[in-house]
């Protein structure tokens, strides 16, 4: 089955597709049919034809076999070459404390109750975890009440010891979170593998791209590049074999 659909952008008609036959961006491929480029100063919709695989058998492919998704510690930057990791830096109970009552300050802001406390540390990061019975809500949808606590912990903990980084988690939510992202990219490279058409995954940040380029890197006959602007880019998963 296939539809087409337009929009200002590609990812404006991929959602006009998802909105319009309430499937979700996993069960469709998409095929650029008109990039709007018509002339050095002319620039129309971008077109889109999405093919729905009406087939259910592909749920029972192997083709490519999903791995235990690997372990990847916080790091937002890789180590160049020749770098070595850092050390860990001594256990600062002091500041460890006054980061942790800072953030249950700003849940109960919120209107919440919680327990924060350090549960890890490696290199200069320290992990600190937020124990609360609305866990989900200071979460927020894909992290982003999480994402922005861990924000605001690290301009206050900069203040008082800027070579510390700060991650904050709960409920084990963002190792939850990459290994969604290493499972659905392997999903994807599977039909990607099979109908040999490019698929576009859902805007990530820069450590999401990494986890999904790293995933991909020694699947056969994948490749993956980054695509668009800003902090936020999609990453596209194409196959390296030629389809006539």
């Amino acid at each position: 089955m296939t539809r087409d659909f337009e929009g200002k952008t590609e990812q404006d008609a991929i959602r006009m597709a998802i909105e319009e036959l309430h499937i979700e961006r996993e069960d469709f491929d998409v095929e650029v049919i008109d990039n709007g480029k018509h002339g050095l100063f002319k620039r129309g919709n971008v077109k889109i034809r999405v093919h729905i695989d009406t087939d259910t058998e592909p749920e029972q492919e192997k083709e490519i076999k999903l791995p235990e998704a690997p372990e990847y510690d916080y790091e937002e930057d890789s180590l160049e070459e020749g770098e070595e990791e850092e050390e860990t830096l001594e256990p600062d109970e002091e500041f460890e404390s006054s980061v942790c009552s800072f953030i249950e300050g700003i849940v109960k802001h919120m209107g919440y109750d919680c327990k924060a406390k350090v549960v890890s540390r490696k290199g200069r990061k320290i992990c600190i975890d937020i124990e609360s019975d609305d866990s989900s809500i200071i979460i927020g949808r894909k992290g982003k009440n999480l994402d922005a606590l861990q924000v605001l912990a690290n301009v206050y903990g900069g203040k008082t010891d800027s070579e510390r980084k700060i991650i904050v988690d709960s409920e084990d939510y963002r190792e939850r979170h990459e290994e969604q992202i290493v499972r659905s990219a392997y999903k994807v490279a599977q039909q990607v593998r099979k109908t040999g058409r490019s698929r576009l995954l859902e805007p990530m940040n820069p450590y999401e791209r990494r986890l999904v380029h790293t995933a991909l890197n020694d699947v056969t006959g994948i490749e993956t590049k980054s695509e668009g602007t800003g902090l936020y880019k999609q990453v596209r998963i194409s196959s390296t074999k030629k389809y006539r």
